[in-house]
């Protein structure tokens, strides 16, 4: 079980910017959805798990423009720019990262390995991992085993993730694994995995573009009322509460409900 390659939105209407971008995030190394309009990315970003936007800043008329706006409307997802380096653009492309449009700039021509190594660490999925990693012992995970597999399932990004899976990738059977994950009155995996699912989905659910029923869909609910019932299972709230409530605030009430479950 290892990390998920990243999961790409590129806007470009361009054959040659669409060559690069296949070129640069290959199948084997990354999800690549490439829209043409501006109507198709929100599409794509509404319908689907995306760790990175890329905004090619050549395409004709003023789509890439509005392409770029849709970064106020997802500020948890990163937007990148992309486009040949003509000095008579610098300033425009300057200006449009300090305005917070767009964390980096893609070159056409730089190296493939490049562009992917200024997008994994801006990418959704890692930020969530790395942000999510420290609390473990806040949620009773102190044993080496417990931060291992919590370490896997953030690394996820708060997508589903099965027992198996994690089984296999610490080596113990299903069954091993959920015994000795839980033991010393730590919170049972299902549970765990389900909250990492919620801090996502928090996150997410801060996002202006994003409505319950979207959120459920790129985290894999089955629907938004799966989403809101899990909610108020681990953590006490509706589903709609979620946008306002911090990470702290639902590792705080997960640990009291689990509390209260076992009391």
């Amino acid at each position: 079980m290892g990390p998920l390659p990243p999961a790409i939105v590129a806007f470009g209407a361009r054959d040659r910017s669409r060559a690069l971008l296949r070129k640069a995030f290959p199948r084997r190394r990354s999800t690549l959805t490439l829209t043409t309009s501006p109507a198709a990315t929100l599409e794509a970003l509404q319908g689907r798990f995306t760790d990175a936007v890329i905004v090619d800043l050549g395409a004709p008329g003023e789509g890439s423009a509005q392409v770029a706006a849709l970064s106020r409307d997802f500020p948890s997802i990163p937007f990148f720019a992309m486009a040949p380096l003509r000095a008579s653009e610098l300033p425009q492309l300057a200006q449009g990262c300090a305005a917070g449009e767009f964390i980096d700039l893609l070159v056409e021509g730089m190296e493939d390995a490049l562009h992917r190594d200024l997008i994994a660490p801006h990418a959704v999925t890692a930020r969530f991992a790395r942000a999510m990693a420290p609390a473990a012992e806040a949620i009773g995970l102190t044993t080496p085993l417990q931060q291992q597999v919590w370490g896997l399932i953030v690394g996820q990004g708060g997508r589903a993730v099965r027992t198996e899976e994690l089984a296999a990738a610490v080596g113990l059977t299903r069954e091993h694994l959920s015994r000795r994950f839980s033991a010393g009155g730590a919170p049972n995996l299902k549970r765990v995995i389900d909250l990492a699912r919620l801090l996502a989905a928090a996150e997410f659910a801060k996002n202006p573009g994003f409505d319950l029923a979207d959120v459920a869909r790129i985290l894999g609910f089955a629907s938004p009322s799966h989403l809101s019932t899990t909610c108020e299972r681990l953590v006490g709230v509706r589903g709609a509460s979620l946008a306002r409530l911090r990470a702290e605030d639902l590792m705080r009430r997960f640990q009291g409900a689990g509390a209260r479950s076992r009391g």
